[in-house]
Parts: C-alpha cells; structure tokens; sequence
C-alpha cells in the first residue's frame, strides 16, 4: 500500500484509468497475450489447438480463460483434427478459432480450402517461424505469405491480415472474427515470432456497441432457406446446425441446397459470388497505414515485423534529408493492389523488406509494373536491421 505522496513506480499489469463513463485498461502484455485477448473480445466460443512453438502462449492462456466465459477448449491430437474441430463447431454456430505455426499450418491447408469453398466462418492464426519443415522454431519468419494465399488446391478467395505491434495483434484478431463472420470466410492472422513473443504496454479501449460483428440471421422460414442462394445476396446467412434449419454441407460443387451438382448454371453462379463477396468488398476488408508518402521518392513496404526496422529506417532516412515513405500492409490478402498504384510515378522507387526470398516483392513488382523495385530480405531466422535497408537505399 502506497502512502499518501509516495511514489510509485511499478509495471503496469492491469491496470484500469477511468474516464468519465469508460474505462481503459493498460496492459504489459505479449503478443500471444493479446492475440488471445483479442479473440475473447471477439466473442471465441470455441477453440481447437495442438502446441507448437512459437503459438503455444495463445493456447495456454484459452485453455485457461475460455472455460471461465463459457467457451469449449480442447486439445487435439494434431492439426488436421484441430481445423476439422474448428469447422464443425462454426456450423453449429460458435465464433471457432484455432492457431498453429508453419507445420501445422501445412498440415490444415485441405481444410482451410474446404472452409473457403463450403464459406464457413473461421479463423486460423498462424505465427510463422522460420523453415522450410521443422526449421528454426524459436526465429522469425515470413515465409507463410503465399502459402497463405495459395495454400489449398484450387480457386478460392481468402482474407488474411498482418499486424507489426501488440496493440495491433488485438485489435486484428478482432477485425479477423468480424471479417470471418461479415463474409463467411476462413481468415488468417499472419503473425511472426518476434510480434508474437515481444512484450509492450498497450491500450486496450473498452469495445462500443458494433465493434464486434456477429453472424446474419435468416429471415425466411425454415422451408425457404437455401444456405447458398445469391438471390440472399453475396454473403447468404448461416443458420447454425441444430435449429431447425435442414441443409447440406459439401466441399463439392454445390447448389443453393448445399448438395452436390454437375450443372453449370449452377456452378458458375456460386463460383462468382465466391469471388465477388471478398472482391467487391476491398474497401472495407484492405487495410494499410501510409507515412511519410506525399512526398517520398522511395517508398518502403512492409509488413509485420520487418515494418518495425522499416519505420526505423525510414526515420533515419528523413533525419539524413531523404524523402523516404513507409507503406505498412495490415491486410495481405487480397493483396491492396489500390494501395500501391496510387503512389506508382516515373520516379517513384519501392523497397520491400521482409523475412523469406521476396514473397510480397513480387506482388510489388506485378503491381507497379516498370518502376524499380527491389528487396530487402533474410531467411536466416535473424530480424532484418535497419541498416540494411538503409544500405539498399544508397544501392
């Protein structure tokens, strides 16, 4: 117990400021820890999940905390159980998540597909450490980017979303639910061993009402439900099992009924709408801060952790009187291709740091056609230092 006068100096926990009617609550917290955070502000009902370093914080602090809220925890014996679980209790109406690193990861990729196609709500965190295969399991890395993307056999649309901070693993483990349940989409939270594993005191707001989207009712009688029907628009509800509503489930080419068809007025239809509820909606689902870009000759682009030496550089770069830009990519995919062509000029240079051999370089280079481009990039397990790239700017 303080007396009065004295000083304090102390870490800050949980530590809650009042503020008129709301309070904030102050935190000195992991990444891991916030991502969990994160998913229980987002209404997580049920969690699915087999250890793997460097995710395993997020499991123990749900197997922990979920119970208390009423929520399901279980451990499975691997991660092709996990997403099935995952999957399962999604259609039967519960926010479902569950969270893995690279080989894991791997081993889900079928059924991510299958979520895509068969649109269940879900969310996937991976924290990516580097490899290929077993790797280096304490290092960072980004090289899940494309696996992210095209991981799965076939077409299918996916949603997946970087964040470089504490702060940011919360409040986008939040945006990943509503997204999830908005667009009845399987959505990946891309993070990186040091996000995952760093500690920072961070802010988390009290949410307000529509902070947390939660999933669309039907409303029709149970005889007129079709849980595929365009004509209920791009994203047609979900009406969980259970409840009266009979449908079928496949990860065939469906019919507006769910049941397996052949026709193709039938399959062309849905594959459009598959498509167009995620690319007809890239104002509300793409996401980047821009710094500095007005008047930047160079631009950085970056994600996740190598955002945070880019930031760093680019604050050098200025303080040296170089116009220097800063174009951090929150959401990856789809890609925000918008983003990027509004800053593409005949001078304009782009510099993309990140941990794997160029993964989102390329995407750079597919957008902005002839402008130069290059990377800045390390696969050893090591975070890339700011000197690097301000060296590959003087290149």
């Amino acid at each position: 117990m303080q007396g009065h006068g004295a000083p304090c100096l102390c870490i800050l926990t949980a530590d809650v400021i009042t503020k008129g009617a709301m309070a904030t609550t102050w935190r000195f917290m992991q990444g891991n820890e916030a991502v969990a955070e994160g998913a229980l502000a987002a209404g997580l009902g049920f969690y699915a999940g087999y250890p793997i370093t460097p995710a395993t914080e997020i499991v123990e602090a749900l197997a922990e905390r979920l119970p208390r809220v009423g929520g399901v925890f279980i451990q499975m014996e691997d991660e092709i159980a996990s997403i099935a679980a995952v999957l399962g209790a999604s259609m039967g109406g519960l926010k479902a998540a569950t969270a893995t690193s690279g080989p894991g990861f791997s081993l889900m990729q079928e059924n991510i597909g299958y979520a895509a196609g068969a649109e269940i709500p879900c969310v996937i965190i991976d924290v990516q450490r580097a490899g290929p295969s077993t790797g280096f399991p304490t290092a960072p890395a980004q090289g899940d980017v494309m696996q992210a993307r095209w991981g799965s056999h076939g077409d299918y649309p996916i949603i997946a979303l970087s964040p470089s901070s504490v702060r940011e693993s919360y409040d986008l483990t939040i945006r990943a639910f509503n997204l999830s349940e908005k667009y009845r989409s399987p959505v990946i939270l891309l993070m990186d061993e040091v996000v995952a594993h760093m500690r920072e005191r961070v802010e988390l707001p009290p949410l307000k009402k529509g902070d947390v989207v939660e999933r669309a009712e039907a409303t029709v009688p149970p005889e007129w439900y079709f849980p595929y029907d365009e004509a209920a628009g791009d994203v047609p509800p979900l009406v969980p099992f259970g409840e009266g509503y009979r449908y079928h489930v496949t990860g065939l080419f469906h019919d507006k009924a769910g049941f397996p068809t052949q026709r193709f007025d039938e399959i062309n239809p849905w594959m459009e709408r598959l498509f167009r509820k995620i690319e007809g909606h890239l104002d509300d689902i793409v996401q980047v801060e821009e710094e500095n870009v007005e008047d930047a000759g160079v631009i950085l682009v970056s994600y996740g952790a190598s955002a945070r030496s880019a930031r760093h550089a680019m604050k050098l770069a200025r303080a040296q009187g170089r116009a220097v830009g800063l174009l951090k990519l929150l959401t990856l995919w789809p890609f925000p291709e918008a983003a990027l062509r509004r800053h593409v000029h005949h001078e304009t240079k782009f510099v993309v740091p990140e941990m794997n051999r160029g993964q989102v370089l390329h995407e750079v280079q597919r957008v902005v056609g002839r402008a130069r481009v290059r990377g800045v990039n390390r696969t050893d397990g090591q975070m890339i230092d700011p000197r690097e790239i301000l060296q590959a700017l003087e290149d």
